[in-house]
């Protein structure tokens, strides 16, 4: 396995920063936080530049340049919080339809999601998500050749904005796991009152939803396998984005403590503000090398990619507990308030360490793996 950042990906990453930093201010980040505006410039420049492409298929008119790749696409929009369309799209619902639909639903689905030209969602149950069995909180039930949906999904990143959403439901027969597509309006969609406003979620209610054949991904009760597969991608994309977003707040930190006065110098010169950030270099290292061990099981479908992938997603989360307390004491007072950009980035990191299951819920998960 090679840890090293190829040229080629490296050059990558320096397009999508410089672009993002050009389309993706804290200013535009604000707007939709506060205003809850719709971001056009981050998912337009994906779709020109053929970020949401990166992991497809060729014969899907994707750049196949694989998972690592997008893990890297994926760390730098975090390093700049970008809103958008992207991270659901091309992390949670093409992984899913790419892993369980046929040809008909990746032609249908993936290649136009891959265009950028299709909004994707993915409803789960992310109190579950880090278990064995990933429970549902939606139940599918035969109808014929058909498939009706009852019950509910929380939280679904763009529920209520993407075009199709993915869901996973329980089903009574094999392994108990059905996946399907459903349209935007299909199910009753409810803004909810999320803390990253830049971010928005949103509770589907399915009520006697019904899913016609060429809506049905794979084999309902045969699925389990395609949606483990599928969440280990997108776990794996949470924590890496959370790392991204860990670094920024890190720099921003350094960089206060560098130019905030006190008692005639600034407050880095203390041992106490060097010592806090030292530390949190190392978390946000840490972080990433693991998050980059993950990133590659998963590219190479090494045997260890589901024991990396949450010792990824703990890591993060324990790297973003430790940036954004002592990120917040050391902008003192400053930074608890709206004006000090710490708080979009505190938000966001918050918000994904609870996508696909907590820190504690992988390290249960971990436990289990080892037996321990």
């Amino acid at each position: 396995m090679d840890f090293e950042i190829s040229p080629e990906e490296q050059e990558l990453v320096d397009s999508v920063e410089s672009v993002l930093a050009l389309e993706c201010p804290t200013a535009l980040v604000r707007d939709v936080a506060e205003n809850g505006s719709t971001p056009e410039q981050p998912w337009k420049a994906a779709r020109e530049l053929g970020w949401a492409a990166i992991d497809l298929r060729e014969e899907l008119d994707g750049l196949a340049l694989g998972f690592t790749a997008l893990g890297l696409v994926v760390e730098a929009h975090g390093r700049h919080v970008a809103p958008g369309p992207f991270l659901a799209t091309v992390t949670q619902f093409l992984p899913l339809v790419c892993e369980a639909g046929g040809p008909d639903a990746l032609a249908r689905f993936a290649r136009p999601a891959g265009a950028g030209e299709l909004r994707g969602a993915l409803a789960i149950d992310h109190g579950r998500a880090a278990s064995r069995e990933p429970g549902t909180s939606v139940a599918a039930r035969r109808d014929d050749d058909a498939w009706i949906l009852e019950g509910e999904h929380s939280s679904v990143l763009d529920g209520d904005t993407a075009d199709e959403i993915a869901v996973a439901a329980r089903v009574d027969e094999g392994d108990g796991i059905g996946l399907f597509v459903v349209p935007q309006g299909a199910a009753t969609a409810r803004r909810l009152a999320a803390l990253d406003g830049s971010r928005p979620l949103a509770r589907l209610r399915f009520d006697g939803v019904r899913v016609e054949p060429d809506r049905v991904l794979g084999i309902p009760g045969a699925s389990a396998r395609s949606l483990a597969r599928a969440l280990e991608r997108a776990t794996v994309a949470a924590a890496l984005e959370c790392v991204g977003v860990c670094q920024t707040l890190l720099e921003m930190t350094i960089e206060h403590g560098k130019s905030r006065q006190q008692f005639g110098q600034p407050i880095g010169a203390f041992q106490a503000i060097q010592h806090k950030c030292a530390n949190l270099f190392v978390q946000v290292e840490k972080a990433r090398a693991i998050g980059y061990f993950a990133l590659m099981t998963v590219a190479e479908d090494d045997p260890r990619r589901t024991l990396a992938t949450s010792m990824a997603k703990a890591a993060a989360s324990d790297c973003q507990r430790s940036v954004c307390e002592d990120a917040i004491q050391i902008h003192g007072g400053m930074g608890y308030t709206w004006e000090s950009d710490v708080q979009l980035f505190v938000k966001r990191a918050k918000t994904l360490e609870a996508f696909f299951g907590t820190g504690r819920a992988h390290r249960r998960r971990i436990a289990d793996w080892l037996e321990v």
